[in-house]
């Protein structure tokens, strides 16, 4: 039997473990990348393990994320960053070098590489052939340390392609698609490999847009095909010499196969508040429309950026709209300015923000009040544009032109021809944001700058054999890592600050949450289906911890969430029977005994003291994810390895 593509690179990467689905795997990492919003809690990890040097083939960390700068804080962190990153030997992307997904698409990534990032969208490398993982900034300080990267063996999910997309019908629209086919948690436990005559027809940032969007599916990743176009991109940026071929066996087995025909596509829209909830433009023509905002890691490419410039060349925005612009990089931004493509855009009347995830991360830029935003970014998750009562849709960057110059959602089809776009045969190549680490010699006399905003990692403990704790919260499905841990201007900053950033958890849910679990010591959290959805932000593991969260129990779990869960500590239990979940009522005392016995069994019992009742629960996990739990979590299970 043949391999795909992802099977190629997990074979050749492969550590430990052996490539049965559903069997834990250990992967070689290749490379790594982190942004500011995860990267200093990750860097403080890595100094914890008292590695001089990282082993990975190349690291890199960002600042994309929080370059909205409205006190010390945010400054504080990327000076802390920065100095890590020379000390330790990562190279540093400054601020307004572009987004980490973006920069490392056109400058670092590498086909046939693995590649891990603090970021749930780093599988965006996904669209020139890489092997790449969201993860949580513990597996990514462990793999920058040499240690290898754990999953669960997954199945392999492919999407044949057919056809070719019509004008005023993008990538955009195909991720949708299959958001519309397989819905937030259909790509659960499977790499999505993309494939068949119609993949021929799209370039490089088309199918980078397309695996950035599957991780809103819950795929493991997603991957394109490396071939003659991904040859062609990479020589544009003067990295020919990175490519080589990489395509599925003719005889690869896979277990499932979607057909998507992309002429039979048309301008779709994700309406509020979830990304798979996928209606046709044609549906909600008519829509008033208060902001739009085009950018993000999904769509900021060059070809999405000419396109935009072209739709908007000799047009005015409407006046009831706000347009924000936000180029993916500073090759870009400068390659707009050169061709004049930047000039029709101001000319339009469009606001041009810096070259950063901005409104995608609720870094400024948020909706009036109850204001309809349309964005071409990847979630449209409830209060994450940084306006509570917003309604954010999802669009193509076609579809996002259309409704700023009416004021209304319109079918980008009914704006005439759409102009031809020309990709020029050389990018504008350069690299001299991104600084490079000391030499091995000159590193011993780098001083690691701390702010104060700095705080230590909070003190994890190992799960005992028993736990009682009163439920403290009940929540309900698809539960986000924003529900758990918002984003946003206001509360970002504080990533480094875990102590302070306790008081917002849970806020979206009940804001009163954070003070009857200070209260109560330690205490449980209950939820439904796919709990920890979104994005791979370890904080929504480590700001329960701190507020002695012991134990979560849901229906099920999105992955990087789980893996989270269990680096810090905290044992994520699933009821055997979900209707269970409706017999349990937030403020009930519960108690798990026996846990780790239960652990070894692969099940165990949940007392409701309250109500008498018992209910029994699933604990699928590895030897390994059992030491860590018993440890105290992955930092103090690598001590005690070492």
């Amino acid at each position: 039997m043949g391999l795909t593509i992802a099977q190629k690179i997990i074979k050749s990467h492969l550590v430990s473990g052996t490539m049965v689905p559903g069997q834990e795997i250990a992967l070689r990492i290749d490379q790594t990348l982190t942004q500011d919003a995860t990267g200093t809690m990750a860097y403080l990890e890595f100094e914890t393990m008292g590695i001089e040097r990282v082993r990975t083939e190349l690291s890199v960390a960002y600042i994309d994320h929080n370059t909205l700068q409205c006190g010390f804080e945010n400054a504080d962190d990327h000076r802390y960053i920065q100095s890590v990153a020379k000390k330790h030997g990562i190279r540093f992307s400054r601020p307004g070098n572009g987004i980490c997904h973006q920069v490392h698409l056109e400058r670092f990534g590498v086909p046939g590489k693995t590649l891990i990032g603090s970021d749930s969208h780093t599988p965006t490398g996904g669209g020139i052939g890489m092997l790449a993982f969201g993860a949580g900034g513990m597996d990514v300080a462990v793999a920058m340390g040499g240690g290898a990267y754990y999953i669960t063996m997954p199945k392999m999910f492919k999407v044949n392609l057919t056809g070719r997309l019509r004008p005023f019908v993008s990538a955009k629209d195909v991720s949708l698609e299959i958001l519309r086919i397989l819905s937030v948690k259909g790509g659960v436990g499977a790499i999505i490999e993309w494939g068949g005559e119609g993949v021929k027809t799209l370039s490089v940032p088309e199918r980078a847009t397309i695996t950035n969007m599957g991780t809103e599916l819950g795929a493991t990743t997603s991957i394109f095909p490396s071939d003659e176009i991904t040859r062609a991109f990479l020589k544009a940026e003067g990295r020919e010499d990175a490519w080589t071929a990489l395509q599925s066996d003719p005889d690869a087995e896979y277990d499932r196969i979607i057909d998507i025909d992309l002429s039979a596509l048309e301008p779709l829209i994700a309406c509020p508040h979830s990304p798979d909830n996928v209606k046709k433009v044609s549906e909600l023509k008519g829509t008033k429309v208060d902001q739009v905002c085009i950018g993000s890691c999904t769509n900021s490419s060059l070809m999405d950026m000419l396109k935009v410039a072209a739709l908007l060349k000799g047009r005015n925005v409407d006046p009831s709209v706000s347009l924000s612009i936000s180029p993916g990089s500073r090759q870009v931004l400068s390659m707009l300015a050169d061709c004049g493509a930047l000039t029709d855009i101001l000319a339009s009347g469009a606001r041009v923000l810096e070259c950063a995830c901005g409104p995608c991360i609720g870094m400024g830029f948020s909706p009036n009040s109850a204001g309809v935003s349309l964005r071409t970014f990847n979630r449209n998750f409830l209060g994450r544009s940084g306006t509570a009562d917003a309604g954010v849709y999802l669009v193509s960057p076609e579809t996002a032109v259309a409704a700023a110059l009416t004021g209304t959602i319109s079918d980008p089809r009914l704006m005439g021809d759409m102009p031809e776009i020309k990709m020029p045969d050389v990018f504008r190549a350069d690299d001299s944001a991104v600084l490079m680490p000391a030499s091995p010699e000159e590193a011993a006399a780098v001083e690691v700058v701390r702010g104060p905003n700095i705080k230590p990692f909070p003190d994890s403990r190992p799960v005992g054999d028993t736990i009682e704790a009163p439920l403290t919260l009940k929540v309900g499905d698809n539960i986000t890592t924003d529900h758990i841990m918002p984003a946003g201007a206001k509360i970002l900053p504080y990533r480094s600050n875990i102590p302070h950033l306790s008081q917002f958890c849970f806020g979206v849910c009940d804001a009163t949450f954070p003070e009857r679990a200070k209260a109560a010591g330690q205490s449980i959290v209950v939820g439904g289906s796919n709990y920890g959805q979104g994005s791979s932000r370890e904080h929504a593991a480590l700001v329960p911890l701190y507020l002695g969260v012991r134990a979560v129990i849901a229906k099920s779990f999105a992955r990087i969430h789980v893996a989270n869960l269990i680096n810090a500590g905290i044992l994520p239990l699933t009821f055997k029977n979900p209707d269970d979940y409706d017999e349990i009522q937030q403020g009930d005392n519960l108690a798990l005994r026996g846990i780790h016995a239960g652990m070894d069994a692969g099940c165990m019992t949940l007392e409701d003291v309250t109500t008498g009742r018992s209910f029994a629960l699933s604990c699928d996990f590895t030897e390994r994810q059992k030491a860590m739990l018993k440890a105290g979590g992955l930092l103090a299970y690598t001590a005690i390895s070492d």
